[in-house]
């Protein structure tokens, strides 16, 4: 294995990454992507290959562990962010190359536990009456420090007034997908977390799934951007711009992440 190839197996062996199975070290570009996009981006991955014969390697962790692994110089060549702070941070220090794009908006679910409350129009409205009745005892949303949609999660529920109520009762995952995995245990009441890794864990047929209106938290939050590093190549810009396609568009709504309403060309 050559130096590289060392360095990234310990890069990724250190840190806890996750790393799609069925690839070589030293096969394709390296992506970091923030875990929330893990189940569309592994589809678009595959439908990429079969349309081009050219392979991706796809890393999964919150956004913010990701940014700080490519301010210490870890060899990333692009980055898919679950919101634009992280993106423009890195711009801002000279980690990127050419201009960010907007490749979709994500969206947060609510879930609860069979019987907690029904449907309803206003699901943080329902939420605070099974807070204030004592009815629920772990309450899981995603790394608010590192994960966006765990800040999205703190922004919506401090919106609503039931963040000091939630506080006490938190059980956090350390990004996206753990927050998911989390809220699948039999201890978990409710949780907020990504509408597209929820519904690809098919959490309604354990619980309650409902779409969070986006009037309840900033969008700017789960505005997703992604940008080339300073480490792309033709590679890079290739799948990039794969990314910007109908095909990867569409796959990206298949797993409930809205398009963005342009595409820059």
């Amino acid at each position: 294995m050559t130096r590289s190839g060392r360095l990234i197996l310990f890069m990724l062996a250190t840190v806890g990454l996750l790393i799609s199975p069925g690839r070589s070290v030293a096969e394709g570009p390296l992506i970091a992507a923030a875990a929330s996009t893990r189940s569309a981006l592994e589809d678009v991955a595959e439908r990429y290959l079969e349309a081009t014969g050219e392979s991706v390697r796809l890393v999964f962790a919150s956004s913010g562990t990701l940014a700080q692994q490519i301010e210490n110089g870890a060899p990333f060549a692009l980055f898919l962010s679950a919101n634009e702070d992280y993106v423009l941070r890195l711009a801002n220090a000279g980690w990127t190359r050419g201009e960010p794009v907007v490749y979709a908006h994500g969206r947060l679910a609510l879930f609860s536990r069979p019987g907690l409350f029904e449907s309803s129009e206003h699901p943080l409205a329902e939420l605070n009456y099974a807070l204030s009745a004592d009815k629920v005892e772990r309450f899981v949303i995603a790394n608010p420090e590192h994960a966006p949609y765990g800040s999205a999660a703190r922004a919506a529920l401090r919106h609503a007034g039931l963040w000091d109520k939630v506080k006490p009762l938190l059980l956090v995952g350390a990004n996206a997908g753990q927050a998911v995995q989390y809220s699948s245990q039999a201890r978990i009441d409710a949780a907020l977390i990504p509408w597209s890794l929820a519904q690809a864990a098919a959490l309604n047929r354990i619980g309650h799934l409902q779409l969070l209106p986006a009037a309840t938290h900033p969008d700017v939050l789960l505005r997703q951007q992604m940008v080339m590093l300073q480490n792309s190549d033709e590679a890079t810009l290739r799948f990039f711009e794969y990314l910007q396609s109908a095909d990867a568009q569409a796959a990206f709504r298949d797993y409930g992440l809205k398009s963005p309403s342009l595409i820059p060309k």
